[in-house]
């Protein structure tokens, strides 16, 4: 992929924060080190802003993750943990990110998506044929969707450089895949 990343571009960064942080867990045993992340990624061009999407429970206990986002100049879009019947919890802000993006589409140049998901390459394909955007995407590469990775103008993959971007882990190697 070539792109061109400039100092004048105007960025604006959609953090996934569930596929990050299931994905460092996973890989790693690891968290994300988001304040990394978007020093990295913004790579010295204007941020315009940054918004991370996260769930919050009754209890509270993710507040001082809301301060370190906030600390490291990320806002945060909150969305309650649904529980449903049998144990499961899914918090689904795709919606939510698609929406601002398209939003705000029109005041930057450079589109910044931290997630593996596929289910954003409508999403980077409306951005960059209506408005003309730059798309780039950040993940973890192995929990990647090969068509979104495909999709987009430029792919960062954290897998490359892990250390850099996690935190809590004693060991950087992914965790081994047993077999099936």
């Amino acid at each position: 992929m070539s792109v061109i990343k400039h100092k004048a571009q105007r960025v604006g960064v959609f953090i996934d924060t569930q596929n990050l942080y299931h994905s460092a867990k996973n890989l790693y045993h690891a968290k994300a080190n988001f304040g990394n992340i978007l020093k990295e990624v913004v790579g010295g061009r204007i941020l315009i802003r940054a918004m991370a999407y996260v769930a919050t429970t009754e209890g509270g206990e993710e507040k001082a993750f809301f301060e370190a986002l906030s600390k490291a100049g990320i806002e945060t879009r909150t969305k309650p943990l649904q529980i449903f019947v049998g144990g499961a919890k899914k918090a689904d802000a795709d919606v939510d990110l698609a929406m601002d993006a398209v939003k705000m589409a029109p005041k930057l140049d450079t589109i910044i998506i931290c997630s593996g998901d596929g289910d954003f390459v409508s999403l980077i394909e409306y951005l960059q044929n209506t408005h003309g955007c730059q798309v780039e995407v950040v993940s973890f590469g192995k929990s990647s969707s090969a068509r979104l990775i495909e999709a987009a103008d430029d792919f960062i993959d954290l897998d490359h450089n892990p250390k850099k971007y996690l935190l809590g882990s004693n060991e950087m190697k992914p965790r081994e895949r047993s077999q099936r």
